[in-house]
């Protein structure tokens, strides 16, 4: 009958999958690996004023060599709150200031905090798929509905149970690549 209400159902799907995998890279973009790299700071919050706010927006962060990240904060007198913020992160990285520039080295990983990041890394990314197949399980229930309130036809529904499993697979697979890649980045001496 209606296979506008399908094509509604599977770009609603593609909409809240496309997030999840964009959360996805978001959150391993942060796991820390041998590297310098600015993400690493993306879920620290500083205090500021007795607001929490991201380092990005009270400091200008700069990866000053592979294995060190300055941070020049805009208003000198935040630098104790950005310092006691990156300690109490469990990043285990130790900064350090001289006044007016916080330096952060970012020390090698041991194999023992390789190992932890990758497990972690399977544990976010396996979080993410359920949630694409939570997705996946409200789409057709939503295309069960429709048929039946005789808004679909049987063959509509059972075409958009195919659609919505090949997008579900697709985003699927879109994760799996971001876990495998950040774990090797992970695990990589």
């Amino acid at each position: 009958m209606n296979g506008n209400s399908v094509q509604q159902v599977l770009t609603e799907i593609r909409t809240r999958m496309r997030k999840t995998v964009e959360d996805l890279s978001r959150e391993l973009a942060s796991v820390r690996t041998g590297r310098a790299s600015l993400h690493l700071f993306d879920p620290i919050r500083v205090d500021y004023y007795g607001t929490p706010t991201p380092i990005n927006q009270v400091a200008t962060l700069h990866v000053a060599e592979a294995s060190l990240v300055t941070i020049q904060p805009w208003d000198p007198t935040q630098i104790e709150s950005i310092i006691r913020a990156i300690l109490v992160s469990d990043l285990g990285l130790n900064p350090s200031s001289d006044g007016r520039l916080i330096r952060v080295p970012i020390p090698p990983l041991t194999e023992e905090r390789r190992r932890q990041l990758a497990k972690h890394v399977r544990k976010v990314t396996e979080g993410h798929r359920t949630a694409v197949r939570n997705i996946r399980r409200s789409a057709n229930d939503r295309l069960k509905k429709l048929s039946r309130s005789k808004a679909i036809s049987e063959d509509d529904e059972h075409r958009g149970y195919d659609r919505v499993q090949k997008i579900t697979d697709d985003f699927i697979a879109q994760a799996d690549d971001l876990g495998r890649l950040k774990e090797s980045e992970v695990l990589e001496v």
